[in-house]
């Protein structure tokens, strides 16, 4: 058992025999967010990194933009609270029109029709598609919690060169955050970056990696006719369904290298 996970007795049916026999689950906590003495929200989470998550929650709604925002965080990861006082933001006359979004792990967000109007992201990044491939694989064989239990999404980091940070969660959303919250903690910086992503790619995601200013988004399963769309406008080249040598550019194709469309010559 480690601290994502329990061991629990479960029945095995296999064919026409049944056995008891251990397994490991995916534990879940609830985690309640604090900010500046108003409780903000309540999200199920894999019990840890819980610090970087809710940094990386309130910067994704725009509650705070830095570390040099927080004045003080406290997590008690026994009650499971996150007490964060920051400087006052512009976005904060906001945060009681909660939005419960498409998430696993009881998203929540505050989205409102400001965030769909930021500005494209510009990069002259490139990649080309084995280096995609590479990373994938990598990504898949760090997911340790996933491949003990199945119940988990996991989000990661990287530059053309390798993957360099990586979070597990139950909530797809909670593990970008968990990410992009370290990031901005640590001061890890997000220019000319990827992010992969385990789940599903909605149009909240593509909201958190515009804030970031990361040109690719790059996701072993599927898009959001939404999610698309908000990738088109926002200048996010859009990858899905990466399995083996094999991928949808979604939007945005130009960053790809030696990638032939129909009717069009090589990107290079």
């Amino acid at each position: 058992m480690t601290d994502n996970t329990v061991r629990l007795d479960v029945t095995r049916v296999s064919e026409a025999t049944a056995e008891p026999v251990g397994d490991e689950v995916a534990r879940e906590a609830a985690l309640t967010i604090f900010f500046n003495d108003m409780e903000l929200v309540t999200m199920l989470c894999s019990p840890a990194e819980e610090n970087y998550l809710a940094a990386g929650f309130l910067a994704a709604e725009g509650l705070i933009e830095s570390a040099g925002d927080i004045t003080s965080m406290t997590i008690d990861g026994v009650r499971g609270i996150a007490r964060v006082t920051a400087k006052s933001s512009g976005e904060a006359g906001r945060i009681w029109k909660r939005f419960i979004s498409s998430g696993c792990g009881r998203g929540a967000t505050f989205y409102s029709a400001a965030d769909v109007a930021s500005p494209p992201v510009v990069s002259s990044m490139k990649l080309h598609p084995d280096q995609i491939y590479r990373l994938m694989k990598d990504f898949q064989e760090r997911s340790e919690v996933f491949k003990t239990t199945g119940g988990v999404h996991a989000a990661a980091l990287a530059a053309p060169g390798g993957i360099e940070l990586f979070s597990e969660d139950i909530g797809r959303h909670n593990a970008v955050d968990k990410v992009f919250g370290r990031c901005l903690i640590e001061g890890i910086g997000t220019k000319d970056r990827m992010l992969l992503v385990s789940g599903r790619i909605s149009s909240e995601i593509l909201l958190k990696t515009a804030r970031r200013g990361i040109p690719f988004l790059i996701s072993r399963s599927a898009p959001t006719d939404s999610g698309v769309k908000l990738a088109e406008k926002l200048g996010i080249t859009l990858i899905g369904f990466v399995r083996g040598h094999r991928m949808n550019i979604y939007a945005n194709p130009e960053r790809l290298v030696t990638v032939k469309g129909p009717g069009t010559g090589d990107h290079e």
